[in-house]
């Protein structure tokens, strides 16, 4: 039998998600409910906080009702991921031009995501030697220790093996299984095998017409349910935010989160400065920057809300395409290659500032050119197959550092703080795929600079 103090937490979730309900039926736009959720949970957090304390049997006993609707909507997010990345991609071939122009288009979108990583690892490796990073100063607790030990265990099989061994797992040997996420490089899996169907479309195209027709109308009616499901779950956004961030605030170590204040002040120093050479690039591929961020806006606070760049594929897809211009086969790759392909934040700058943190625990001089050179290299190449929903840049940590033979275990440290700067690292994420969408479309001649720098179309992704 749950006490009173345990029933009022709960009643004051469901106060507050009535209260999202009926912005809802006033229809206030899905930015605004989302900035809401997120700032009546930390609100809510905070009193519980302090009510409480992070030791209360009455708040353990309140976090699983918390966790049934913000953990809930993780899993939700989670079920659609593949399906998603599958059919986003295949419905990028059915979409583009057939034509010199797709290697090209291809190339840049692949070269800017794998290119922009190499910049966001240069820009982690500043960040920590700036502020001096170190994780010898930071102080284990049972948490971080309890962290260690499972990453660690998580890295078993991928620490044993060389860089071609590790490339050569991202092919699908069974694509089937990449759907059920069994491995930790399922989603570049199921990407490869949506890669060849969509290839064998474009020879379908050229010598069975009739064929490739059905063909795009059967992919375009599944796009259509899928995209219907993924609608479905973003209406519970704002709902899964209040309760995740809630429950992150109420039980988060204020103590920790301050010991390690000067890894979260170097991570958002990193990433402001990854988002600006974002905004570089854009204005020198001769576009307003402002016009983007602008028309990025309402994406971009999603991903770092939701903590998800999968759960905002449709709405990075439907910015691009409706707000800045950028066609849809564009869109489509760029979008969905950003899911798993050159995650600026997570792939990037993420990992780089671990490996120079962990660097001096082992005696490795992080100044050294060799070791830098080294690190850069192997973050660009390991950022293939990074998962688009949680989990994924200790996937790309684990990586790196086995790569680089540092302890793995050590990038537990963080755990106290993961939350807070993940929000960040995938809004940079998602940056960094629109970033490479926008570009390709302007430099293959195909962005619609009427639509981009008019005023800002009504978004067509009903949430």
């Amino acid at each position: 039998m749950s006490s009173p103090l345990v029933l009022l937490n709960i009643a004051g979730l469901l106060l507050l998600i009535s209260v999202l309900f009926l912005l809802h039926r006033k229809k206030v736009a899905f930015s605004k409910r989302v900035f809401t959720g997120l700032g009546l949970g930390i609100i809510y957090g905070l009193i519980l906080h302090y009510a409480y304390g992070t030791e209360s049997a009455v708040l353990k006993e309140s976090m699983p009702w918390f966790n049934l609707i913000g953990v809930g909507y993780v899993k939700l997010l989670q079920m659609i991921v593949m399906p998603l990345v599958f059919i986003s991609i295949l419905a990028a071939f059915t979409k583009v031009t057939i034509g010199k122009n797709f290697g090209k288009m291809a190339g840049i979108i692949l070269g800017m995501l794998v290119g922009t990583t190499a910049i966001a690892a240069i820009v982690g490796i500043a960040a920590s030697l700036l502020f001096g990073l170190n994780a010898s100063d930071i102080v284990q607790g049972e948490a971080e220790l309890s962290r260690g030990i499972s990453i660690e265990e998580r890295s078993v099989g991928v620490a044993d093996k060389a860089l071609p061994e590790q490339l050569i797992d991202l092919l699908p040997a069974n694509p089937f299984l990449d759907f059920t996420g069994a491995r930790p490089t399922s989603t570049i899996g199921v990407v490869i095998f949506a890669a060849f169907l969509g290839f064998a479309y474009l020879a379908i195209t050229r010598k069975e017409p009739e064929n490739a027709a059905t063909v795009k109308k059967g992919i375009d009616a599944i796009y259509s349910l899928i995209m219907g499901i993924v609608r479905i779950v973003l209406r519970l956004t704002p709902y899964g935010i209040l309760a995740i961030i809630a429950q992150t605030v109420a039980t988060s170590d204020f103590g920790a989160i301050y010991n390690l204040g000067k890894f979260v002040l170097a991570s958002y120093v990193a990433l402001a400065v990854m988002f600006g050479i974002h905004l570089i690039i854009i204005t020198l591929s001769g576009l307003n920057p402002i016009t983007y961020v602008k028309k990025a806006g309402e994406a971009l606070l999603f991903a770092f809300s939701s903590r998800s760049s999968a759960g905002t594929l449709p709405l990075n897809i439907d910015a691009q395409t409706n707000r800045l211009g950028v066609p849809e086969g564009i869109a489509n790759f760029a979008g969905s290659f950003g899911l798993t392909i050159g995650q600026n934040g997570c792939a990037g700058i993420y990992p780089a500032m671990l490996a120079v943190m962990i660097a001096p625990t082992v005696g490795q001089n992080p100044l050294e050119p060799t070791f830098l050179l080294t690190l850069i290299v192997i973050v660009a190449i390991s950022s293939f197959g990074v998962a688009g929903v949680g989990g994924g840049a200790t996937f790309a940590a684990i990586l790196v550092l086995s790569a680089l033979n540092l302890p793995v275990a050590l990038a537990g440290l963080l755990i106290s703080v993961e939350p807070l700067i993940d929000m960040g690292r995938t809004a940079v994420n998602v940056s960094g795929a629109m970033t490479a969408g926008v570009t390709t479309a302007r430099l293959t001649g195909e962005l619609d600079t009427e639509m981009y720098n008019g005023t800002i179309e009504k978004q067509t992704v009903e949430v």
